[in-house]
Protein backbone atom coordinates (compact mmCIF):
# COMPACT_ATOMS: atom_id res chain seq x y z
CA UNK A 1 0.00 0.00 0.00
CA UNK A 2 1.21 3.65 -1.06
CA UNK A 3 0.78 6.22 1.47
CA UNK A 4 -1.41 8.35 -0.82
CA UNK A 5 -3.45 4.95 -0.63
CA UNK A 6 -3.39 4.39 3.12
CA UNK A 7 -4.59 8.32 3.58
CA UNK A 8 -7.54 7.61 1.35
CA UNK A 9 -8.72 4.60 3.54
CA UNK A 10 -7.99 6.64 7.08
CA UNK A 11 -9.82 9.61 5.24
CA UNK A 12 -12.90 6.99 3.83
CA UNK A 13 -13.11 5.66 7.50
CA UNK A 14 -13.09 9.05 9.04
CA UNK A 15 -16.16 10.25 6.77
CA UNK A 16 -18.19 6.93 7.49
CA UNK A 17 -18.02 8.41 11.23
CA UNK A 18 -19.58 11.58 10.11
CA UNK A 19 -22.59 11.38 7.89
CA UNK A 20 -22.14 15.35 7.01
CA UNK A 21 -19.00 14.77 5.20
CA UNK A 22 -19.97 12.11 3.65
CA UNK A 23 -20.26 13.55 0.17
CA UNK A 24 -16.67 15.08 0.45
CA UNK A 25 -13.81 14.21 -2.00
CA UNK A 26 -10.75 13.24 -1.23
CA UNK A 27 -7.85 15.64 -2.92
CA UNK A 28 -5.59 14.85 -5.38
CA UNK A 29 -2.69 16.56 -3.84
CA UNK A 30 -0.67 14.36 -0.82
CA UNK A 31 -0.37 17.45 1.15
CA UNK A 32 -4.32 18.43 0.60
CA UNK A 33 -5.05 14.88 1.82
CA UNK A 34 -2.74 15.05 5.01
CA UNK A 35 -4.53 18.24 5.31
CA UNK A 36 -8.04 16.52 5.32
CA UNK A 37 -7.11 13.82 7.55
CA UNK A 38 -6.07 16.11 10.37
CA UNK A 39 -9.17 17.85 9.87
CA UNK A 40 -11.03 14.77 9.96
CA UNK A 41 -8.90 13.81 13.28
CA UNK A 42 -10.37 17.10 14.84
CA UNK A 43 -13.56 16.68 14.65
CA UNK A 44 -13.89 13.15 15.38
CA UNK A 45 -16.22 11.57 18.11
CA UNK A 46 -14.05 9.93 21.20
CA UNK A 47 -15.24 6.50 19.98
CA UNK A 48 -13.78 3.57 20.13
CA UNK A 49 -12.10 2.75 16.30
CA UNK A 50 -11.05 -0.85 14.83
CA UNK A 51 -7.27 -1.79 15.05
CA UNK A 52 -6.59 -2.14 11.77
CA UNK A 53 -7.21 2.13 10.95
CA UNK A 54 -5.26 3.19 14.75
CA UNK A 55 -2.12 1.12 12.67
CA UNK A 56 -2.41 2.70 9.44
CA UNK A 57 -3.07 6.21 11.24
CA UNK A 58 -0.30 5.49 13.86
CA UNK A 59 2.32 4.47 10.69
CA UNK A 60 1.28 7.79 9.07
CA UNK A 61 1.85 9.93 11.75
CA UNK A 62 5.08 7.88 12.44
CA UNK A 63 6.09 8.92 9.31
CA UNK A 64 4.65 12.54 10.15
CA UNK A 65 6.72 12.82 12.82
CA UNK A 66 10.32 11.50 11.11
CA UNK A 67 9.42 14.44 8.37
CA UNK A 68 9.30 16.79 10.99
CA UNK A 69 12.38 15.43 12.84
CA UNK A 70 12.86 14.27 16.66
CA UNK A 71 15.06 17.11 18.80
CA UNK A 72 16.27 15.85 21.69
CA UNK A 73 16.63 17.80 24.94
CA UNK A 74 19.44 16.84 25.58
CA UNK A 75 21.54 18.41 23.37
CA UNK A 76 19.77 21.60 23.53
CA UNK A 77 21.91 24.63 25.40
CA UNK A 78 20.71 25.06 29.68
CA UNK A 79 21.00 27.26 32.50
CA UNK A 80 20.91 24.56 34.83
CA UNK A 81 17.92 22.98 35.10
CA UNK A 82 16.38 25.06 32.54
CA UNK A 83 16.03 25.03 28.65
CA UNK A 84 14.74 27.80 26.33
CA UNK A 85 13.80 26.08 22.78
CA UNK A 86 12.10 27.87 20.22
CA UNK A 87 10.36 25.31 17.71
CA UNK A 88 7.33 22.80 17.49
CA UNK A 89 6.34 20.80 21.39
CA UNK A 90 5.44 18.30 19.03
CA UNK A 91 8.72 17.14 18.10
CA UNK A 92 10.54 17.00 21.39
CA UNK A 93 11.75 14.04 23.17
CA UNK A 94 10.86 15.28 27.03
CA UNK A 95 9.44 12.22 29.39
CA UNK A 96 6.09 15.11 29.27
CA UNK A 97 4.82 18.12 27.15
CA UNK A 98 2.20 19.92 29.07
CA UNK A 99 -0.29 20.82 26.62
CA UNK A 100 -2.89 24.01 27.32
CA UNK A 101 -6.21 22.20 27.51
CA UNK A 102 -10.03 23.60 27.87
CA UNK A 103 -11.78 22.17 30.29
CA UNK A 104 -13.70 19.62 28.15
CA UNK A 105 -10.39 18.35 28.33
CA UNK A 106 -10.78 16.18 24.89
CA UNK A 107 -8.80 18.78 22.36
CA UNK A 108 -9.56 21.27 19.75
CA UNK A 109 -12.71 19.83 17.69
CA UNK A 110 -11.79 23.24 15.41
CA UNK A 111 -10.86 21.88 12.07
CA UNK A 112 -6.70 22.31 11.35
CA UNK A 113 -6.77 25.45 14.15
CA UNK A 114 -3.73 26.82 15.34
CA UNK A 115 -3.54 26.33 19.29
CA UNK A 116 -1.37 23.83 20.55
CA UNK A 117 -4.38 21.68 22.01
CA UNK A 118 -4.82 21.14 18.39
CA UNK A 119 -1.39 20.38 17.09
CA UNK A 120 -0.68 17.86 20.41
CA UNK A 121 -4.12 16.10 19.80
CA UNK A 122 -3.09 15.72 15.79
CA UNK A 123 0.52 14.54 16.09
CA UNK A 124 -0.45 11.93 18.91
CA UNK A 125 -3.92 10.57 17.03
CA UNK A 126 -6.94 9.68 18.27
CA UNK A 127 -5.92 7.61 20.86
CA UNK A 128 -5.05 10.70 23.10
CA UNK A 129 -8.73 12.27 22.99
CA UNK A 130 -10.26 8.62 23.97
CA UNK A 131 -7.88 9.10 26.93
CA UNK A 132 -8.58 11.40 27.71
CA UNK A 133 -12.44 11.19 27.63
CA UNK A 134 -11.70 8.40 29.89
CA UNK A 135 -9.99 10.53 32.35
CA UNK A 136 -13.15 13.32 32.35
CA UNK A 137 -15.91 10.06 32.24
CA UNK A 138 -14.26 9.36 35.79
CA UNK A 139 -14.24 12.55 37.02
CA UNK A 140 -17.53 13.50 35.69
CA UNK A 141 -16.70 17.18 35.73
CA UNK A 142 -14.99 19.76 34.03
CA UNK A 143 -11.34 19.65 34.58
CA UNK A 144 -10.91 22.89 37.36
CA UNK A 145 -8.23 25.19 36.16
CA UNK A 146 -4.75 25.33 37.87
CA UNK A 147 -5.23 21.48 37.92
CA UNK A 148 -3.21 18.50 35.74
CA UNK A 149 -3.46 15.02 34.58
CA UNK A 150 -0.90 12.42 33.11
CA UNK A 151 -1.97 10.32 29.42
CA UNK A 152 -0.16 8.69 27.46
CA UNK A 153 1.63 10.07 24.59
CA UNK A 154 0.81 8.04 21.94
CA UNK A 155 2.51 8.92 18.33
CA UNK A 156 4.26 11.59 19.69
CA UNK A 157 8.33 11.12 20.88
CA UNK A 158 7.51 12.08 24.46
CA UNK A 159 6.68 9.45 26.55
CA UNK A 160 3.63 11.25 28.32
CA UNK A 161 1.19 14.48 27.67
CA UNK A 162 0.23 16.59 30.88
CA UNK A 163 -2.78 17.92 30.34
CA UNK A 164 -3.17 21.86 32.43
CA UNK A 165 -6.23 24.30 32.40
CA UNK A 166 -5.22 27.59 32.37
CA UNK A 167 -7.31 30.91 33.74
CA UNK A 168 -8.78 32.96 30.78
CA UNK A 169 -8.15 36.61 31.25
CA UNK A 170 -10.96 38.68 31.17
CA UNK A 171 -9.78 41.95 31.41
CA UNK A 172 -6.88 44.25 30.24
CA UNK A 173 -4.50 43.47 32.99
CA UNK A 174 -4.76 40.02 34.82
CA UNK A 175 -6.04 39.35 38.08
CA UNK A 176 -4.73 38.15 41.23
CA UNK A 177 -6.35 35.23 40.79
CA UNK A 178 -5.40 34.71 36.81
CA UNK A 179 -1.69 34.74 38.35
CA UNK A 180 -2.53 32.34 41.13
CA UNK A 181 -4.38 29.95 39.14
CA UNK A 182 -1.62 30.38 36.28
CA UNK A 183 0.98 29.48 39.14
CA UNK A 184 -0.97 26.93 40.17
CA UNK A 185 -0.95 25.21 36.60
CA UNK A 186 3.03 25.33 36.26
CA UNK A 187 3.05 23.86 40.33
CA UNK A 188 0.23 21.06 39.24
CA UNK A 189 2.61 19.75 36.04
CA UNK A 190 5.57 19.48 38.19
CA UNK A 191 4.12 17.72 40.67
CA UNK A 192 1.99 15.44 38.22
CA UNK A 193 5.83 14.57 37.05
CA UNK A 194 7.55 14.16 39.95
CA UNK A 195 4.57 11.98 41.01
CA UNK A 196 5.10 9.60 37.66
CA UNK A 197 8.77 9.73 38.35
CA UNK A 198 9.55 11.58 35.41
CA UNK A 199 12.47 13.60 34.62
CA UNK A 200 12.25 16.01 32.13
CA UNK A 201 9.10 18.30 31.14
CA UNK A 202 8.42 20.68 28.54
CA UNK A 203 6.07 23.46 29.06
CA UNK A 204 4.14 25.64 26.55
CA UNK A 205 3.49 28.96 27.01
CA UNK A 206 -0.12 28.28 29.02
CA UNK A 207 -3.01 30.84 29.10
CA UNK A 208 -1.40 32.75 26.10
CA UNK A 209 -2.40 33.42 23.06
CA UNK A 210 -6.35 32.08 23.21
CA UNK A 211 -6.85 32.51 26.81
CA UNK A 212 -5.09 36.19 26.07
CA UNK A 213 -2.88 36.17 29.14
CA UNK A 214 -0.58 38.77 28.71
CA UNK A 215 3.19 37.16 26.77
CA UNK A 216 5.48 39.17 29.46
CA UNK A 217 3.26 38.51 32.85
CA UNK A 218 2.39 34.74 31.83
CA UNK A 219 6.41 34.07 31.31
CA UNK A 220 7.13 35.73 34.67
CA UNK A 221 4.75 33.74 36.51
CA UNK A 222 5.97 30.69 34.68
CA UNK A 223 9.67 31.05 36.16
CA UNK A 224 8.78 32.17 39.37
CA UNK A 225 6.65 29.16 39.80
CA UNK A 226 9.02 26.85 38.71
CA UNK A 227 11.48 28.19 40.64
CA UNK A 228 9.80 28.18 44.00
CA UNK A 229 9.13 24.45 43.44
CA UNK A 230 12.62 23.71 43.30
CA UNK A 231 13.31 25.60 46.10
CA UNK A 232 10.81 23.83 47.81
CA UNK A 233 11.68 20.37 46.40
CA UNK A 234 15.08 20.40 46.67
CA UNK A 235 15.48 16.53 46.21
CA UNK A 236 12.93 16.59 43.05
CA UNK A 237 14.26 14.28 40.51
CA UNK A 238 13.30 16.38 37.87
CA UNK A 239 16.35 17.82 36.04
CA UNK A 240 15.60 19.51 32.89
CA UNK A 241 12.21 21.79 32.56
CA UNK A 242 12.06 22.84 28.86
CA UNK A 243 10.38 26.47 28.02
CA UNK A 244 9.59 25.84 24.80
CA UNK A 245 7.81 28.96 23.00
CA UNK A 246 6.45 29.36 19.38
CA UNK A 247 6.12 33.19 18.79
CA UNK A 248 9.20 35.58 18.14
CA UNK A 249 7.79 37.66 20.77
CA UNK A 250 7.79 34.91 23.59
CA UNK A 251 11.52 33.75 22.61
CA UNK A 252 12.50 37.47 23.08
CA UNK A 253 10.35 37.41 26.39
CA UNK A 254 12.26 34.28 27.96
CA UNK A 255 15.73 34.82 26.76
CA UNK A 256 15.46 38.24 28.47
CA UNK A 257 14.01 36.90 31.59
CA UNK A 258 16.44 33.69 32.06
CA UNK A 259 19.11 35.96 30.39
CA UNK A 260 19.81 33.50 27.80
CA UNK A 261 22.87 33.59 25.34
Amino acid sequence: MTREERLNKLIERLKEERPEYSNLSIPVAFSEKQRLFRALMNVCSPEPIDSEWLQLQDEELQEQLAEKGVVDINTLPRKGKYVLWQGDITRLNADAIVNAANSRMLGCFVPLHGCIDNAIHSAAGVQLRLACDELMERSGVPEPTGKAEITPAFNLPSKYVIHTVGPIVYTIEPTQKDRYLLESCYRSCLECAETNGLNSIAFCCISTGEFHYPNRDAAEVALKAVDRYFKEHADSKIDTVVFNVFKDVDYAIYKQLLNYE
